[in-house]
């Protein structure tokens, strides 16, 4: 559900994207799903990195995907 709302929310002038796997983690019954830059999670290298890239949220329970919220920030901070 991640990657399928990653595609859809992803522009055509966008680089591209993918979900950070290494970074995947589960809480409060939430899946949170980080991404960034294919280039930066292949390299690792800061200068690829892009910034304030909220992870995706994905309800256990129901299925459903959004995009994360900077209110929501605490969740994944940790």
């Amino acid at each position: 559900m991640a990657e399928e709302l990653l595609v859809r929310e992803t522009g055509p002038y966008d680089p591209v994207l993918k979900i950070d796997y290494k970074l995947v983690m589960e809480k409060e019954g939430l899946l949170i799903a980080p991404f960034n830059s294919e280039t930066y999670l292949e390299t690792r290298n800061l200068d690829h990195m892009l910034l304030d890239c909220w992870p995706i949220l994905v309800d256990l329970a129901t299925g459903q995907a959004r995009m994360g919220k900077i209110e929501e920030r605490a969740l994944w901070s940790d």
